[in-house]
Formats: structure tokens, C-alpha cells, sequence
């Protein structure tokens, strides 16, 4: 009794073909544009790779900074 108050399934539309896959060629636009947007990391990683004043072995300051000062230790 199941099967008569079921309605039937529609038919399933047909299969589109798989797009084209993008081309590997880079053009030089392209290429610049990458190349650029590197250098800019690179520059932001060695900017705060240099505010860093602690290393694995303790903090590396010299002398001169470890003296007091009327502003303050």
C-alpha cells in the first residue's frame, strides 16, 4: 500500500560537461604582480622579526641599556 500513494521520482536532468580547467600560463602582468605582493611580505616579516629583543638564550641587550636612568628603569 505504500507504493501507490508514493508519487514517482521526476527524472533527473542531463549532465553538463566539466568546465575547462584554467590555464597554467602566468602572464608577465601576473607574474609582477605576485613578485610584488611577496617582497611586501617578506619586508612586513623582517620588520617585526626585528622587534623581537628575546632569544633562546634571554634577552639580548647591552650594557648601556641596562643602566637607570632619571626617566625611569
Amino acid at each position: 500500500m505504500g507504493s501507490i500513494f508514493k508519487p514517482k521520482a521526476p527524472a533527473l536532468p542531463p549532465v553538463q560537461p566539466a568546465p575547462e580547467p584554467p590555464s597554467d600560463e602566468i602572464s608577465a602582468e601576473e607574474k609582477e604582480e605576485i613578485a610584488k605582493e611577496q617582497a611586501a611580505v617578506e619586508r612586513r616579516r623582517r620588520g617585526r622579526k626585528s622587534t623581537i629583543l628575546t632569544s633562546p638564550l634571554g634577552v639580548q641587550e647591552s650594557k648601556e641599556e641596562k643602566l637607570e636612568t632619571l626617566l625611569g628603569k
